[in-house]
């Protein structure tokens, strides 16, 4: 049997390196003789960095940068094909770097992001790739532009700070002083939401509770957003804030499209790069998942991806997920079973401590209900 196997990370738990590599050997363990093919997926978000290092030659560099909290973190990006910058902000600015406790837009940045790409630029990068999931921001990207340059200013004339608090405060901007070597390079912006910067399905409304924004701050921020977004429009004379993925990473999406980035499908760049298709093409079965899965999974999710994939060429394609939610009729329209890890009553916590083992498991149960057809 040819089975690829191609899974998004299990947030919080398994990488999609990982969850690949475990998935294998649950295969091996039930079928010596299958051939196994590994494409570790990833949308934009945890783990595009990894994903792609793992489909190209491409060099790692560590780097000391601004991060969420304004403090200075390690971390790294990666160069590809000498000129090729790969950043995932969620290890820049990423929710999972920020304590619980000190969760709160007001006090996160974009700053170390356009930090990145400064470096990338001094190491004549002429080509981006941003992944923009798993962000702890919701300041539009100012923080990030100010870094690339961009001046920014309250009412009274005042320069305004970098945080998610300062751009409230925001009345006018200038690009002169931006950084003028991004008008000669080309920024690919991995996105899988297609929300405006603001309104009902903006970045505020949708994602700002998930990162900490209290109710009351919520429409005070999408006005303060809409606001910014009028003086950069203004200065630019280009509207970019209802484009859809404008909302991605707290209007980080509309930040890059301002720099002249193209928002594309983080699932489908991934997926370009590690020559997904012809993987699945050439396979009697697909195995993908990731850590939740519910009727969001199909839209522009990387499992999603995939079965759209497996079905332009009739490959059955299982999703093995941490756990489903929602309408899952809906789920098995694209997918030819539809599975959760979790065997036994598990605490949330354990489902996560444990995720390796259950995953393990359930890989081997469905490898081996499937040999018999």
């Amino acid at each position: 049997m040819n089975i690829t196997v191609a899974p998004d990370s299990f947030k919080g738990s398994l990488t999609s390196i990982q969850a690949s590599e475990i998935m294998q050997k649950a295969i091996m363990e039930i079928d010596k003789s299958a051939q196994v093919t590994l494409i570790p997926m990833a949308d934009g978000g945890e783990g595009t960095l990894e994903s792609l290092l793992a489909a190209t030659e491409g060099m790692r560099i560590p780097i000391t940068c601004t991060g969420p909290l304004g403090e200075k973190v390690e971390t790294s990006y990666a160069i590809v094909d000498s000129n090729t910058a790969i950043i995932e902000c969620a290890s820049i600015a990423g929710l999972v770097q920020v304590p619980e406790d000190k969760r709160d837009p007001d006090l996160t940045t974009t700053w170390g992001i356009g930090e990145v790409m400064l470096d990338a630029l001094d190491r004549d990068c002429t080509r981006f790739i941003l992944g923009l999931g798993g962000s702890a921001t919701n300041d539009g990207g100012l923080g990030m532009l100010q870094a690339l340059g961009m001046q920014a200013w309250d009412q009274q004339g005042n320069e305004v700070g970098m945080f998610g608090k300062d751009v409230q405060c925001v009345s006018d901007v200038c690009f002169e002083k931006i950084d003028p070597r991004l008008a000669g390079t080309d920024i690919k912006v991995a996105c899988d939401v297609d929300n405006p910067l603001g309104g009902e399905r903006g970045a505020t409304s949708v994602y700002g509770p998930q990162k900490g924004l209290e109710a009351a701050q919520i429409k005070r921020y999408d006005m303060a957003l809409e606001q910014y977004a009028d003086a950069v429009e203004s200065v630019l004379k280009q509207q970019f804030k209802n484009i859809p993925g404008a909302g991605a990473a707290g209007g980080l999406g509309f930040a890059l499209l301002a720099i002249g980035g193209n928002l594309v499908s983080g699932a489908e760049l991934l997926a370009d790069a590690m020559n997904a298709e012809e993987a699945i093409h050439g396979a009697d079965l697909v195995l993908t998942g990731e850590g939740q899965s519910d009727e969001q999974t199909l839209y522009g999710k990387a499992p999603g991806f995939v079965a759209s994939l497996a079905q332009t060429h009739q490959v059955p394609v299982v999703l093995i997920s941490g756990s489903l939610d929602g309408d899952l009729n809906t789920l098995r329209e694209r997918f030819s079973g539809c599975f959760s890890i979790v065997n036994k009553p598990l605490s949330l916590n354990e489902c996560m401590e444990q995720a390796d083992k259950l995953l393990f498991e359930q890989t081997k149960q469905v490898v081996h209900l499937l040999r018999h057809f």
